[in-house]
């Protein structure tokens, strides 16, 4: 009887232990779900507006499902802006314009941390970013040494080309930037003016380290890079 009589307690007793394991666990769990998220947060306010970003940039805070979580909370409070799929920024804001689209610029560097690849601006938007073309193209073409595909980011195209090895040789270099930009406008185009103009406007410091990569430029280019290169 006494052992009996005693059984509907320590059920009790151990309902109630569960009980506040449970809530303890929970609470912990919240806990840890508010930190990764004001940690989130604050990396992306210290990067300041106009970041562009992907869940990596947040893998040492936490598991992807729980950074996932996260961003789509600030997405829902309209703080972050989703550009396309697994890509966001930390939007701009315009007096008058209102929200801006980010820098391409920025969209690159974000897909290189991404995918570990190397980027390198190609076309008009190279001969734009020197100065040597006032063409603003509307499909921004980026070489890359991983593979080709599309991305769209508001009105603007990027297109990432898969190249040579020879090609991305001087990516991240001014002496990369120039041979594409170079090759955009063709032989007859360069022009001793455009060429006073980039030794007008590029650091000479940055100008005399292109004669290390002569090799990996056109035969009819090398003179014109020498050229910029002098002091």
């Amino acid at each position: 009887m006494g052992v009996a009589s005693g059984l509907p307690k320590l059920r009790e007793s151990a309902i109630l232990f569960a009980t506040n394991l449970i809530y303890i666990l929970l609470q912990k769990m919240t806990k840890h779900t508010h930190s990764i998220d004001n940690h989130v947060w604050q990396r992306i306010v210290l990067q300041g507006k106009g970041w562009v970003f992907t869940p990596s940039d947040f893998a040492d805070l936490g598991n992807r499902t729980a950074v996932a979580s996260a961003l789509m909370r600030y997405l829902a409070a309209g703080q972050i802006r989703q550009l396309s799929r697994g890509l966001y920024d930390f939007p701009r804001q315009h007096p008058v314009l209102g929200v801006l689209w980010p820098d391409v610029a920025q969209v690159a560097l974000a897909l290189e941390r991404k995918d570990g690849l190397r980027l390198q601006p190609a076309g008009a938007y190279a001969a734009n970013m020197l100065g040597l073309s006032e063409q603003v193209p509307a499909r921004v073409v980026y070489l890359t040494d991983g593979p080709s595909r599309q991305v769209a980011v508001g009105p603007t195209h990027i297109s990432l080309k898969r190249t040579t090895p020879k090609n991305m040789a001087c990516a991240g270099r001014l002496s990369g930037l120039l041979i594409q930009a170079l090759r955009f406008l063709g032989e007859v185009h360069v022009t001793p003016e455009r060429i006073t103009h980039l030794r007008n406007s590029l650091p000479a410091e940055q100008r005399a380290k292109l004669t290390a990569d002569l090799a990996y430029a056109p035969v009819w280019m090398r003179p014109w890079l020498l050229k910029v290169a002098l002091p």
